[in-house]
């Protein structure tokens, strides 16, 4: 298996998944053709369809984020993201807590807050869904296959989804 091939480049594909699911998958890859009919063929095997491009896009915004754990004291977490050039927090007294950055300055931002002593326990530059569909039963389990499906194929970077499966019903499918 060759990671990457020579002449390979970074391409965008979008979908749907079950229950109308966004779907973005970043590949790279030097035969696009090919891609296309490796994602179509897992999209349709697990009840999606790959769309055109444009399709779902709009639907995410590339953003860096910091997960924090829900016992962190979220005042302070707040006063330091915000002074380390953080555009939100998001996440209520006993939830997990995301510090949202501009990409440009995830680096900054992480760096800022290290330093004060605020230790991720994950940290990433990613696409975050706009809005999210709360999904359970078959509908969830078809999506976690078609998500598990499309990263296993050779060149898949990054699979992104708007589906949210809660984690009781997760440890149900």
């Amino acid at each position: 298996m060759v990671l990457n091939p020579p002449g390979a480049r970074p391409l965008r594909f979008e979908g749907y998944g079950p229950e109308g699911t966004a779907v973005l998958i970043e590949c790279l890859t030097d035969d696009p053709e090919r891609m296309r009919a490796r994602l179509r063929g897992a999209f349709r095997e697990h009840g999606g369809v790959l769309g055109a491009e444009g399709a779902v896009s709009y639907l995410f915004a590339r953003v860096g984020r910091l997960r924090f754990a829900a016992a962190a004291d979220r005042a302070a977490l707040v006063e330091a993201a915000y002074a380390a050039g953080a555009e939100d927090v998001t996440g209520a007294r006993g939830e997990r807590l995301e510090v949202l950055t501009d990409p440009d300055d995830f680096e900054a931002v992480r760096s800022a807050l290290a330093r004060q002593g605020w230790v991720p326990l994950a940290a990433e530059v990613t696409e975050r869904p706009a809005l999210t569909l709360a999904l359970a039963g078959g509908a969830a389990r078809r999506l976690r296959e078609l998500l598990a499906a499309l990263a296993e194929i050779d060149g898949v970077r990054h699979v992104y989804s708007n589906g949210e499966i809660s984690e009781p019903v997760l440890a149900r499918v």
